[in-house]
């Protein structure tokens, strides 16, 4: 909830992003909060329900973004000390500035080369992250090899294979106008079975998946207008639209969402999660 952290130059989009090519890029944190943070939080309170996880343990999160996800850490399970990675200083100045040190401790880094020791930690964990890795077997493995034995090694990730990704309604008329909205580079491995095969084949045991409901609430179709299209890739797309087109867009996307008497509307979102431990 993180973020982005896959490589210097790779990040998280639809959760906050970097890829090769530019067309995933968020360096700023304060934007990404109001795309994505609040998304990401809501998906994160849920997979911490399933986690359950105790108090007390050291964490390393991978592709930490701007801290959304490691604050969810700190206010809820008590770590003993949490060691959070991102490729975006954009991302991590954030982050620094939300928690404080202790105990969490951010840093840019690669998810595909922790910088840290082996068995170093009780937990790991990616936060919307795993389909921005350029190798997504190399981050699990990463994960593992700085997890003691018996911790855990878990994720959550948006389902976009099965169109579990948020501003779905924009994404919708977008395709149906003919155009193809950016999408993360490995997004088959977030459906339940992609992260299920992934952890297995990691040599992980007690490997569990779970889906996510995620429904956010918007205070009326302006702001869920406005917050949606900052998403990287898809900001561009529609920046460049001319417009008639734009205003074609904005009134199709409008009757797709239903607003109640007191004009919110609320988007419903798909996340898969996934855990499993390291062998002893």
């Amino acid at each position: 909830m993180g973020g982005a952290g896959v490589q210097a130059g790779a990040s998280e989009a639809v959760g906050r992003p970097i890829v090769s090519g530019q067309q995933f890029r968020f360096d700023d944190g304060a934007v990404y909060e109001r795309m994505m943070g609040i998304w990401s939080r809501l998906a994160g309170e849920q997979f911490l329900d399933w986690l359950a996880p105790a108090s007390g343990l050291t964490w390393v999160d991978v592709g930490c973004g701007n801290g959304a996800f490691t604050q969810l850490l700190v206010e809820r399970c008590a770590p003993a000390a949490i060691e959070a990675i991102d490729p975006v200083e954009g991302q991590i100045a954030y982050a620094r500035a939300r928690i404080p040190d202790p105990p969490a401790r951010f840093q840019q880094g690669n998810a595909m080369a922790l910088p840290f020791a082996d068995r170093q930690f009780d937990a790991a964990v990616m936060a919307l992250v795993i389909f921005f890795v350029p190798d997504p077997a190399k981050g699990v493995a990463e994960m593992v090899r700085v997890v003691k034995p018996g911790g855990w090694v878990s994720a959550y990730a948006w389902d976009i294979p099965g169109n579990g990704l948020p501003m779905g309604p924009i994404r919708a008329e977008l395709r149906a106008m003919g155009l193809e909205p950016p999408l993360p580079p490995n997004q088959q491995v977030s459906s339940l079975k992609g992260l299920a095969d992934l952890w297995t084949r990691a040599g992980l045991d007690a490997v569990e998946t779970r889906e996510i409901i995620v429904p956010r609430s918007f205070a009326d179709f302006d702001d869920y207008w406005t917050t949606s299209i900052l998403a990287p890739g898809l900001s561009t797309m529609i920046a460049a639209l001319h417009k008639p087109t734009l205003e074609q867009l904005r009134h199709k996307v409008r009757a797709r969402m239903q607003s109640g008497p007191d004009r919110k509307v609320q988007e419903t979102s798909r996340a898969n999660a996934v855990k499993g431990v390291v062998r002893r």
